[in-house]
C-alpha cells in the first residue's frame, strides 16, 4: 500500500514526510520536487512568509543514483524562518526559559483550528495548536504529491490544477483543452487561464488588501489519462471518488469539493446529465482507439467509485483564510475577556498555492490506485501487469 505521514511545524526547524510504498527504480531527482514547491510558493496575494522561504527539498533515503530504491523514501524541507523563532520553537524547554521571544497566543481566530484546537489538545498557548494546522504543512504534502507524480508519468497519467473563480469571478475556459489551460495557468500570476478573469481578480485582491480582509476561490484539479477501473464499487472505503472528495477536503480552509458539474447536475433531470455510452469497433492501436466510450462526462470521469476512462474533474471551494488583519470579536481564552482575535502573518489569498496542493494530493491518491490495482515490487513488473491489464480491456 501507498502511504505517507508528514511531521513539523510553521515556525519549526523543518518539515519532513515519509513515503512508503514506492516501487523501485522509479526516476526521481530532487529538482522534479522542487519544481512544484516553486509552483506553491507563486501566486498574487502571497503574504511575507514566500519572500522568506526558498523551499527546496532534501532527500535523505529511498533514493539512488536518481532511481526509487523500494524502501521508505525521507524528504526534508528546511524553515528559513526558523532562525527568527528558534526560542519560541525550541523544543527543549531550556532554550525557551532563557530567551522567550514572544508571549503566549491567547486570543484564537475565529475560523481557525485555535479555541477547538487548543480545547482539544489542553493548550492554553494556541500556538501550540496554530503551528500544526498551518497550511505550511502543505509544502510537505506538495512533496509527496511530486514524488507520485513521477510513478504516474510513467503510466501517461497527468495531473493538472488552475484556478476557477476567485471573489466571485468565474474563468471561462470551457472552450479550452487540458493543455491550453495548463499552459495559460502556469503564465498567470493567480493561476487562472482565464487572462481577462485573472486581470479581474488581481484588482479583487487588491481590494480585499485595502479592507484589511482575504479572498477565497474555487480551484479545479482534472487528471488525465488514467485506464478505467481503478478504485471498486465493492467497499465504501475504496471507492476513489470518496477517496478523492477526503483528499481535497483535508487541505487547509476547502469547506466544500464536487466531482464533475456535481451541483448544476443536481439540479437537471436526469435523462440529460447521464454519460450515454456507446461503442466503437475495430480500429487499431491500444484500447482507447476503439470500444466502449462516452461523449459527455457528467460524472467527473468516475463511477460508481471507479474511473471510467474520462478525464476525471475535481473542484474544491477554499474559503477566505481565517486571519484577518483587521482582527475579528474573540475571547482570551486565559483571562476569558473579550478581545481582538490574534493577528498571524499571512496571505490575503492562497487558492492559487491550494490549486498545487489540489494536485498534490489528488496525485496521491491517483498513485494509490494505481498501486493497488497494478502491484508490483518494481516499476517494471507493475509496468506488465498494467500492460497486460490494457490487453484485456482490448479484448473487450
Amino acid at each position: 500500500m501507498l502511504r505517507y505521514l508528514t511531521a513539523g511545524e510553521s515556525h519549526g526547524p523543518a518539515l519532513t514526510a515519509i513515503v512508503e510504498g514506492m516501487p523501485s527504480n522509479v526516476p526521481l531527482d530532487a529538482a522534479d520536487i522542487d519544481a512544484d514547491l516553486v509552483r506553491r510558493m507563486g501566486g498574487y496575494g502571497r503574504g511575507g512568509r514566500m519572500k522568506i522561504e526558498e523551499d527546496a527539498v532534501e532527500i535523505l533515503g529511498g533514493v539512488r543514483h536518481g532511481k526509487t530504491l523500494g524502501g521508505p523514501i525521507a524528504l526534508v524541507i528546511r524553515n528559513r524562518d526558523w532562525a527568527n523563532w528558534r526560542a519560541t520553537m525550541a523544543p527543549d524547554a531550556a532554550a525557551a526559559r532563557q530567551a522567550p521571544e514572544r508571549p503566549p497566543m491567547t486570543r484564537p481566530r475565529p475560523g481557525h483550528a485555535d479555541l477547538a484546537g487548543g480545547l482539544k489538545y489542553d493548550h492554553h498557548d494556541l500556538r501550540n495548536v496554530l503551528e500544526r494546522a498551518s497550511a505550511r504543512e502543505t509544502a510537505a504534502r506538495v512533496a509527496v504529491g511530486a514524488v507520485c507524480k513521477c510513478l504516474l508519468r510513467e503510466f501517461g497519467v497527468r495531473v493538472i490544477g488552475h484556478v476557477v473563480e476567485m471573489g466571485g469571478i468565474r474563468a471561462h475556459t470551457e472552450r479550452l483543452a487540458a493543455a491550453e489551460i495548463a499552459d495559460l495557468a502556469e503564465g498567470s500570476p493567480v493561476r487562472c487561464a482565464d487572462p481577462a478573469a485573472t486581470r479581474r481578480i488581481m484588482a479583487k485582491i487588491d481590494e480585499a488588501q485595502a479592507r484589511g480582509t482575504s479572498l477565497g476561490g474555487v480551484f479545479e484539479v482534472v487528471v488525465l489519462g488514467a485506464p478505467v477501473g481503478l478504485g471498486t464499487h465493492v467497499h465504501w472505503d475504496r471507492r476513489l471518488d470518496g477517496r478523492l472528495a477526503q483528499a481535497l477536503m483535508s487541505i487547509q480552509a476547502v469547506k466544500g469539493v464536487e466531482i464533475g458539474p456535481a451541483f448544476d447536475v443536481a439540479r437537471a433531470w436526469g435523462c440529460d446529465v447521464q454519460d450515454e455510452i456507446r461503442y466503437r469497433a475495430g480500429g487499431s492501436g491500444d484500447a482507447y482507439s476503439r470500444g466502449f466510450y462516452r461523449e459527455t462526462n457528467f460524472a467527473g470521469g468516475l463511477e460508481g467509485g471507479m474511473t471510467t476512462g474520462q478525464p476525471i474533474v475535481l473542484r474544491a471551494a477554499m474559503k477566505p483564510i481565517s486571519t484577518q488583519h483587521r482582527p475579528l470579536l474573540s475571547v482570551d481564552v486565559v483571562s476569558k475577556e473579550a478581545s481582538r482575535a490574534g493577528v498571524e502573518r499571512t496571505d490575503i489569498t492562497a487558492v492559487p498555492a491550494a490549486a498545487v496542493v489540489g494536485e498534490a494530493v489528488v496525485a496521491f491518491e491517483m498513485a494509490r490506485a494505481l498501486r493497488e490495482k497494478f502491484g508490483g515490487d518494481s516499476l517494471a513488473e507493475m509496468r506488465r501487469n498494467y500492460t497486460g491489464y490494457l490487453d484485456h480491456l482490448g479484448a473487450w
